[in-house]
């Protein structure tokens, strides 16, 4: 299996999934996961995370406000994670299917898509 790259996994829109959507194999999850700058494997396999360092507080649940946004207009519903005062992370899974499916991988695709506030370094 090609991947398809960040550009049209983000051109494309989650499906209703109700467990008919196809499950990715590990294989398959670590090949697409090479248009994704900075998302990694979790859980075995079975999910996709990433980290952010944001610029404060305020800026960390403007972009989780806004994943969250997406999120519903996707109907594909990630974890979201705030702590520490500024760490971020999401963490993606298609739990119809008790793994990874391409949904997972259009919604993180869409997800580096929006404006994001971090921390600048020293």
């Amino acid at each position: 299996m090609a991947p398809l790259s960040s550009a049209k996994l983000a051109a494309k829109n989650c499906v209703p999934c109700e467990g008919g959507l196809p499950r990715f194999s590990q294989s398959e999850s670590r090949t697409q996961l090479q248009s994704l700058a900075g998302w990694r494997l979790t859980h075995r396999g079975q999910r996709i995370r990433k980290d952010w360092l944001m610029h404060n507080f305020a800026a960390g649940m403007q972009f989780l406000s806004r994943v969250g946004k997406l999120a519903e207009d996707e109907w594909h519903h990630p974890d979201l994670h705030i702590e520490g005062f500024r760490k971020v992370w999401i963490e993606i899974w298609t739990h119809a299917v008790g793994g990874l499916s391409e949904n997972d991988f259009i919604l993180a695709a869409k997800i580096d898509q929006l404006p994001v506030k971090l921390k600048k370094p020293k």
